[in-house]
């Protein structure tokens, strides 16, 4: 099932938190949803779950127009918000069959439950109070009420948010076999854990779109335009002598005769260097091409 967000804007008063925003996830996709605090994820969120009216656009669950079938649609979207509203006072299986009765009729519901206890992981606390569980079986309790009506859909806010390392893998493994059969769209901060599980990437900031592709070819994208080489010149060499070649745009002085330059121009300029060394008479002890990756592209885009 798809989501197609076509030119969305949201306006609250003089403040504009998404500005004419469009992209689109293709059914059984996972797409990471990456962007500095503020800049419209948890906003853009909610208008795809029907919590939250756009100002403008249009937002389409599998062709269909979120604003003209809001109830069917969300009976097809799971939503785990960034602060997972769980009622402390109640017991794992007592809450999910009661947010099982806004789905599911009455004979669906036990067995749902047990599905999703056993999906998420919940077999040893499941006859605890909520309010008495760590973090990490928080965030399961809160995966569980969101698949609880077996969603085509599902929207996670953060989920893996304050959770240790520990925590963080067995979440990001659960929402990989989840994946599997649904089409999921999760904000985070962590790159590693978009790089680890997402299809496709969506960086937004200050309520625009600024990139939108699988991680591999944005970060291919961004390195073909700054060619940077981290070169180590055998003797001292003075800056203005490098800055006079026309395929260089800029450079940095690192330590001990080491530079970091960048291309003003696409083809690799190695060879460049190599020649210009030996035509000063100097040498070139080390010399690479710098990678980038998603977190150093995440900066660029939205500082």
């Amino acid at each position: 099932m798809s989501i197609k967000v076509e030119n969305v804007t949201k306006i609250y008063g003089k403040q504009k938190a998404l500005n004419n925003v469009s992209f689109e996830i293709k059914t059984g996709e996972i797409a990471g949803f990456i962007g500095p605090n503020g800049a419209g994820k948890s906003t853009i969120m909610k208008i795809i779950t029907g919590f939250l009216p756009q100002t403008d656009g249009n937002v389409f669950i599998n062709d269909k127009n979120i604003l003209d079938n809001n109830i069917k649609i969300r009976q097809l979207i799971g939503y785990l918000p960034e602060h997972n509203p769980l009622y402390l006072d109640m017991y794992i299986r007592e809450y999910l069959k009661y947010t099982a009765g806004f789905y599911l009729p009455a004979k669906e519901i036990k067995p749902a439950v047990e599905k999703m206890i056993s999906l998420t992981g919940l077999e040893k606390e499941q006859n605890k109070l909520i309010g008495s569980l760590s973090k990490g079986y928080r965030q399961r309790v809160g995966l569980a009420q969101a698949l609880i009506h077996n969603p085509e859909i599902l929207i996670l806010d953060e989920p893996t948010t304050g959770l240790d390392p520990n925590q963080i893998i067995e979440i990001r493994n659960l929402i990989v076999e989840i994946g599997k059969n649904k089409t999921i769209m999760l904000s985070t901060h962590i790159m590693q854990e978009v790089e680890a599980i997402c299809d496709k990437i969506i960086i937004i900031n200050k309520g625009e779109i600024v990139a939108d592709n699988s991680a591999k070819q944005i970060i291919s994208e961004s390195a073909d335009k700054d060619n940077v080489i981290l070169i180590e010149f055998g003797n001292p060499l003075e800056k203005n002598i490098l800055l006079e070649q026309k395929y260089i745009k800029e450079i940095k002085y690192i330590e001990n005769n080491k530079w970091l330059i960048k291309s003003s121009i696409k083809e690799d300029i190695r060879q460049h260097l190599f020649d210009f060394a030996v035509k000063h008479n100097n040498s070139v002890l080390t010399m690479q091409k710098q990678e980038k990756n998603l977190e150093d592209l995440f900066k660029e885009l939205t500082q």
